[in-house]
């Protein structure tokens, strides 16, 4: 579980809040990253928590987590130590590190001077939720690996999917189709987040494609597939990775089938001494592939 060596300070003093603006709640940022329309997923905050009572700012307001492991906010009421991916402070509101702009930061009055973090502060009322950017002096954050894994997983730049439908062109039935990937498509790709004293490296690596043909087969294959050559005998399968059409595509919409392929990419993380795996990911390609019936010739 993340903790924070200081999140005493993250009460702050009045001035410490830079800047506050409204802000709708939002859901976990880690739950469901997808790459299929946009490969660079989205950055997420690192989540930050507080593992003593009201913190050596503020002994006796009573927020934070005490000693029975319990959030409280200021009136002492228990509150969740953990949400929307940032963890309660002794004020009661919820703190996540974050990496402003360069130009948010400016209009935040410029970087202090001195060793500290930016982080997010969000206060939920009743039914909103009131944000902004904060500025927390002090040593560095202790972060857990496994939170920056998660960032980490955010950064990851997945490859766009280029499918290689061989023979080139028009397919014909009952002649089997290899199916191919681009080799920029599969790979192992790394991304890697850092704290002051923590980095953690995320890598993707890809397990399995599945081919969805447009007439109703699926096909699922353990790696990128072969490549058809010139030269190679029609009638021969692919090794690894192809399909036999059994009927035209004429009777489909535009005269064609649309095939559809999903990687599954398997996502582990390593740093600080620990290592382990994150939720994966997809990435999806699309390609329309007609298929005729080969005709025979009469003379």
């Amino acid at each position: 579980m993340l903790r924070l060596t200081r999140l005493a300070a993250v009460l702050l003093l009045a001035g410490s809040v830079l800047l506050v603006a409204p802000m709708a709640a939002q859901a976990d940022p880690y739950g469901d990253t997808r790459c299929d329309n946009n490969p660079s997923a989205p950055g997420c905050d690192v989540t930050a928590g507080n593992p003593g009572g009201g913190g050596p700012s503020n002994p006796g307001n009573g927020g934070g987590q005490g000693g029975d492991g319990k959030c409280r906010n200021p009136a002492g009421e228990e509150i969740p130590c953990e949400r929307d991916g940032a963890w309660a402070g002794a004020d009661g509101c919820y703190y996540a590190p974050t990496d402003p702009s360069p130009s948010t930061i400016a209009a935040l009055g410029g970087q202090p001077a001195g060793e500290g973090g930016w982080y997010m502060r969000i206060c939920y009322g009743d039914s909103s939720a009131l944000g902004g950017a904060v500025w927390i002096a002090g040593d560095p954050p202790v972060v857990s690996p496994a939170v920056l894994a998660r960032q980490a997983r955010a950064r990851l730049d997945l490859p766009r999917v280029v499918i290689r439908m061989n023979p080139p062109g028009d397919q014909l039935v009952n002649l089997p189709a290899w199916l191919a990937l681009d080799r920029g498509s599969w790979g192992s790709h790394s991304a890697t987040a850092s704290v002051p004293g923590v980095s953690v490296t995320a890598t993707a690596r890809p397990v399995k494609a599945s081919w969805s043909m447009g007439d109703g087969v699926t096909v699922t294959c353990e790696g990128p597939g072969t490549l058809w050559a010139s030269g190679t005998d029609p009638a021969k399968a692919s090794p690894d990775c192809g399909h036999v059409y059994r009927r035209s595509s004429a009777g489909s919409p535009g005269g064609h089938y649309t095939v559809t392929v999903t990687i599954t990419w398997e996502v582990t993380w390593a740093g600080a001494g620990q290592s382990g795996t994150v939720p994966g990911l997809t990435t999806t390609g699309q390609v329309q592939t007609r298929v005729q019936e080969s005709q025979a010739v009469v003379r």
